[in-house]
């Protein structure tokens, strides 16, 4: 089950540049909180706080108790917008949710033990780094960890495959990769130089006399 972190917000009325120009000055980032049938709510939050639930995050869906003007909201953590040069964290969208009712995340997909056919000199391949699933908020996973010791080079693991934890389903594609083994790729032996044929002796042949002038 994923760690349900407590995060407190303040509701910020001022919008546009200079607003968030602003509160980032202050130490706050800018945030918003989406939720169903309400309109949207912008909120802002200490930078130092919300940096500090990021840096504990395995995957992108966490889930918080946000405290927006002494009221709890249970909420997704859904988007993080950073810098693209010093990644401070620039934005953040939350999306409320009910605890009764079932939610959409990604999970990050980690593989456990050494497959067998890893160790007979095999490749392991992660085709998929997360999972698509949908469980109520109590039963969010933080991480999906899946056995590979069994796979022998060749074998192939589905998403039909993994053994999720309990009120989680897959709604990915069944039949989609998850692992796969491959064997070692062979190297091509380098080629033989080929031997130049030898060079066959320049034969110069004799000129041939001129043809006697037919006589007159």
């Amino acid at each position: 089950m994923s760690k349900q972190v407590k995060l407190t917000a303040q509701v910020r009325q001022e919008t546009g540049q200079s607003a968030v120009k602003k509160i980032k000055s202050q130490g706050y980032v800018p945030a918003v909180i989406y939720t169903e049938n309400e309109k949207p709510v912008t909120l802002k939050v200490s930078e130092r706080d919300i940096n500090t639930v990021l840096a504990h995050a395995v995957g992108e869906s966490l889930l918080v108790e946000l405290n927006v003007a002494g009221k709890n909201h249970l909420a997704l953590i859904k988007e993080v917008q950073h810098h693209p040069v010093n990644q401070k964290v620039l934005h953040v969208d939350f999306h409320g949710v009910s605890a009764n009712k079932a939610i959409g995340a990604n999970i990050p997909i980690e593989p456990s033990g050494e497959a067998i056919g890893v160790k007979a000199g095999g490749v392991l391949e992660q085709q998929m780094r997360t999972i698509a699933i949908t469980c109520l908020p109590k039963d969010l996973p933080e991480l999906i960890t899946v056995d590979v010791s069994a796979l022998a080079i060749g074998s192939v693991l589905h998403v039909k495959d993994i053994a999720l934890p309990a009120g989680v389903k897959a709604v990915d594609n069944p039949e989609k990769t998850v692992f796969h083994v491959v064997a070692p790729k062979v190297q091509e032996a380098e080629a033989a130089p080929v031997e130049a044929a030898p060079t066959a002796p320049e034969v110069i042949k004799e000129k041939k006399p001129a043809a006697a002038e037919e006589k007159k």
